[in-house]
């Protein structure tokens, strides 16, 4: 895997999963209690054998490149391994990244500098497994220019992601990025095609398309622009399918809007959940700041009320369930539920402190909220309306520095 340089877009603003994303950007927002988003993409690389990744940033990457530098600073420059953080650099002219593609294009020098024989775009906000070796591989057997990794969905999904119509052998016929519902996209009965925004380019191959779409019109993005161009161009365009074992699409989650998010975070808490956070093949890499264990205090012998407990919840280090009830919940590092509160279906982000008698259900709380004793979050839409942000499936959203009265 020494022949592939691997860039990971982490610039993205996030506005769908805002407020979120307020203050940082998408690929850094907290995930499944410990980690953060952009960890699932670089554990797949880890986990791939690629050890030679740059990490193109740009929008509120503060909390992005702290977390970077505290818990993946593990390769070994002597052997040729790096994690690079890129910045805009207006290296090409006054403008700032104007599309995926760009980005990359801005940053053609590095490519230049370690002349791989394959580059691998990869997302940074989507949770999931990949073994990319795999795809390099069905790659190098097809003898592809360009190949695109692609994941089965149910076609009413198609106007959020790019639908790729494919031939007997998997070759890319036609793409269509994010098609209007009833626009004739392709579909195979029930389902599409749809692009993970992953591509793996021979980088003569890439260093062409990106210099012919710099000079033209265009969005400058992956999926609009350089995929059709490719495939105009009479490019061999490929397509690698994400499958488990039973050749059934494996699991992939854009957690691009706040239920998404939501969602995906609450199937960690069910008994057996879809996506594995403790399988010991493919493990998951982050940072972990110095927390002691967690702790669950009172046992109700003298208030049957006060009883510290957790059920089918995640429970990070550092916390403290005090004579408190959480079910069905993430608990973030550092949080802690004082006596009587109950928390219910909820995602606490770290440092977050719940007071005495308080209820929280169906809710995300972002880092370091003070809820005050007796508050009511989560059971009433109309009034968390009034104070907090609500989800049209009516997740309530308290926002990051966020003071209840």
């Amino acid at each position: 895997m020494k022949s592939v340089l691997a860039f990971v877009m982490a610039g993205g603003k996030g506005e769908r999963l805002m407020p979120l994303t307020r203050d940082r950007a998408k690929p850094s927002v907290p995930f499944g209690g410990i980690y953060r988003i952009i960890d699932f993409t670089l554990s797949n690389c880890i986990n791939s054998g690629i050890r030679k990744i740059h990490v193109l940033t740009q929008y509120k990457s503060m909390s992005l490149v702290r977390h970077l530098l505290s818990g993946w600073n593990l390769f070994n420059s002597e052997l040729g391994e790096y994690i690079d953080i890129i910045h805009p650099q207006q290296r090409i002219d006054e403008h700032w990244y104007q599309g995926t593609a760009d980005s990359v294009y801005q940053n053609l020098y590095a490519v230049e500098m370690e002349k791989p024989d394959f580059v691998l775009i990869l997302a940074g906000d989507h949770v999931y497994k990949m073994n990319y070796a795999k795809m390099i591989d069905f790659h190098v057997k097809r003898q592809a220019d360009l190949t695109v990794g692609i994941i089965r969905m149910p076609k009413e999904k198609a106007p959020g992601v790019g639908v790729a119509e494919l031939d007997e052998e998997n070759r890319i016929l036609k793409f269509l990025e994010k098609p209007a519902a009833g626009t004739g996209f392709p579909v195979r009965g029930e389902e599409i095609f749809a692009s993970m925004g992953i591509y793996l380019f021979n980088r003569r191959v890439l260093e062409e398309e990106l210099t012919r779409d710099a000079g033209s019109a265009s969005h400058h993005d992956f999926g609009k622009d350089i995929l059709p161009s490719a495939i105009g161009n009479g490019r061999q365009v490929f397509a690698f399918a994400l499958e488990d074992k039973a050749g059934e699409p494996a699991y992939w989650r854009d957690v691009g809007t706040v239920d998404a998010y939501y969602e995906s975070n609450m199937d960690l808490t069910h008994v057996t959940p879809i996506f594995n956070l403790y399988d010991q093949d493919w493990p998951i890499r982050t940072y972990l700041e110095q927390y002691p264990p967690a702790k669950f205090v009172w046992d109700g012998t003298q208030d049957a009320h006060r009883v510290g407990h957790a059920l089918n919840s995640l429970v990070a280090n550092g916390c403290i369930i005090s004579g408190s009830s959480v079910r069905s919940s993430i608990l973030s590092s550092n949080v802690r539920v004082n006596s009587f509160a109950e928390v219910t279906e909820s995602i606490l982000l770290e440092g977050v402190q719940v007071g005495r008698y308080a209820k929280i259900r169906r809710s995300i709380v972002d880092k370091d909220v003070k809820i005050p004793p007796w508050t009511v979050i989560g059971f009433n839409p109309e009034e968390d309306r009034r104070r907090f942000h609500v989800t049209p499936s009516g997740i309530t959203v308290v926002a990051k520095g966020t003071e209840i009265a």
